[in-house]
């Protein structure tokens, strides 16, 4: 626990370090099994030690003194759908907020292939919300599809296994943003083609990127009214690290990285 509050600390005091708060802004959030850690509300990042940290149950109710942060919801929206989460990390990075407060978004559509390998197939600006139900509700379908998103005139959120990959995520997604802000001037980004994205993505489901590949045997078991099947699949791309399966409609063993391509690729068009 003491090592995981001083990672959660570390992350704080860097998101005001690289100018991606100030005041108030920003919180971070890490689980620890059924608990979890919180920075303060009303708190600059930059004043932010392991010992000023709240600890919170897994309803987001803080364990003793202090209060949370009204974005708490948010975090736990993402905590609920990605059990493979283990941070989550909202900052006002100039330049992706200066997108979230714009009309457009010009990195929805990746336009580099680690993009889609670190984030998934978008990053998806949802529209602006008071924390709250309407907020988590915005956020929920996105959850199990990528790894961060812009929240509309309210900066970024991005998740990872640990407060060292949530960072990341978060700066890849302000990295991106400078990379179109500039490119406005040059006629804009080029989007990648639904034919380079789809492999980029197949490779991320294979790696355990995300929770792509998981989805598609969650969703299969719901609607037969079963758990996580030990028997062959029809037409759905088990996670690489399942003991499943993969059969085509037709019978025949299918390729995982193919199954996991298609899958998405028509997400995508749909």
């Amino acid at each position: 626990m003491r090592a995981l509050r001083v990672q959660v600390a570390e992350v704080a005091r860097q998101l005001h370090a690289a100018g991606w708060v100030a005041n108030h802004d920003g919180n971070v959030t890490a689980r620890d099994g059924a608990r979890l850690i919180a920075t303060p509300t009303a708190t600059s990042k930059r004043l932010i030690g392991d010992r000023d940290l709240l600890e919170l149950d897994a309803r987001g109710q803080v364990q003793g003194p202090g209060k949370v942060f009204g974005e708490i919801g948010l975090h736990l929206a993402v905590y609920e759908r990605r059990p493979d989460v283990g941070c989550v990390v909202h900052a006002h990075p100039p330049h992706a907020t200066a997108i979230s407060a714009s009309r457009g978004n010009p990195i929805e559509r990746p336009f580099i292939a680690e993009a889609v390998v670190s984030l998934g197939p978008r990053i998806p600006k949802l529209a602006y919300a008071q924390p709250g139900d309407a907020a988590k509700q915005a956020l929920a379908p996105w959850c199990e599809l990528v790894d961060a998103v812009i929240l509309g005139n309210h900066g970024v959120l991005a998740w990872g296994k640990d407060p060292e990959q949530a960072l990341l995520r978060l700066e890849l997604v302000e990295h991106l943003a400078k990379i179109a802000v500039a490119a406005a001037a040059l006629g804009g980004v080029e989007p990648l083609s639904d034919a380079a994205i789809a492999p980029l993505l197949a490779a991320r489901a294979k790696a355990g990127i995300g929770r792509a590949a998981d989805r598609a045997v969650d969703t299969a078991s719901r609607l037969l009214g079963a758990p996580t099947p030990a028997a062959p699949v029809v037409a759905c791309a088990p996670a690489p690290h399942a003991s499943v399966a993969t059969i085509s409609p037709g019978g025949q063993p299918m390729d995982l990285a193919a199954v996991v391509r298609e899958e998405i690729v028509r997400a995508l068009r749909g």
